[in-house]
């Protein structure tokens, strides 16, 4: 079989989230069946249209289930040509980078997921049985010099694969991406996130107090468990300036540590302790709505 840019795509759905089976040899009625389990719309046509530009035969499509087609013929060429597709079987074929590109993009849409969680992990993840197929996923990745990880789940014999590091998730973005929209949206709130800014305090009184509101609701987090009032940043010079500033202007107190993440990643944090003061806050709207219910079933004395 000729590998294009068709066949790769499709041979990563089918390694994701696809199945390429045929029924027991102790039934008498025989079947054959190959498809994409997706409810993302734009997946599914993706994998309908490449299929049929491929074999030349159009799946059916189930929007929000599946795309799927019965084929003898199809399944033994493809079976004859790459083996296995189980999901503890399955091995990424031998591909130049560019239809390297092809195929990681369609198994990451499938598999992948973007976390962001700001100033402290940001990564690109897949999960899978398969540790030989993630290995050479892994491989592909570098090739492309995107540099990833992976390890066993403790409780599960499932393999994490990760990738961190701005430089890392940027080389993802461009040399391979997502077609799924809401992973794409949540690759650019990872990348974007990694822009590091100086907070520029205004010198006016008036507008460094709406400046520090602003900020405070933006930023500003109760923590569940005790009350406190919390801000983050990577860079410790922006929460010393917002401690002075709170107590000059509103005789708040707060202390700034700094903290280290399950990453080991450096990370500052400016904390207000004092619940009277913290009470001030909320009622002063420094802190978001969101934010407010956490404080409403806290319980705390007031």
């Amino acid at each position: 079989m000729k590998m294009d840019e068709d066949l790769a795509a499709v041979h990563a759905y089918l390694c994701a989230d696809g199945y390429v089976v045929k029924n027991p040899e102790t039934q008498k009625q025989k079947y054959y069946r190959l498809g994409l389990r997706s409810t993302n719309e734009f997946l599914l046509r993706d994998f309908q249209e490449r299929f049929e530009r491929y074999f030349g035969i159009k799946p059916r499509l189930v929007l929000g289930q599946r795309s799927e087609i019965g084929s003898r013929e199809i399944y033994e060429r493809l079976t004859k040509e790459f083996g296995s597709f189980y999901s503890w079987e399955w091995k990424m074929p031998k591909l130049d980078k560019e239809l390297s590109k092809i195929w990681l993009r369609a198994y990451f849409d499938c598999e992948g997921w973007v976390t962001c969680k700001s100033h402290q992990n940001r990564h690109i993840g897949a999960e899978c049985v398969n540790e030989e197929g993630l290995n050479q996923v892994k491989n592909a990745l570098k090739d492309l010099e995107i540099e990833s990880s992976i390890k066993k789940r403790s409780t599960r014999n499932i393999f994490s694969l990760q990738i961190y590091g701005k430089e890392n998730i940027v080389r993802f973005s461009e040399k391979i991406g997502f077609l799924s929209h809401k992973k794409l949206e949540k690759l650019k709130e990872a990348l974007d996130d990694f822009v590091v800014y100086d907070w520029i305090f205004p010198e006016k009184k008036e507008e460094l107090a709406k400046f520090i509101k602003n900020l405070m609701r933006s930023k500003g987090r109760i923590k569940r468990d005790n009350g406190i009032i919390r801000l983050i940043s990577k860079k410790e010079e922006n929460l010393l300036r917002l401690q002075k500033e709170l107590n000059r202007l509103f005789e708040i107190d707060s202390k700034v540590n700094s903290r280290i993440n399950g990453l080991g990643t450096v990370y500052f944090e400016l904390s207000i302790n004092k619940q009277s003061q913290v009470k001030y806050l909320i009622d002063k709207n420094f802190i978001s709505d969101g934010e407010k219910e956490k404080w409403k079933i806290l319980p705390l004395r007031r």
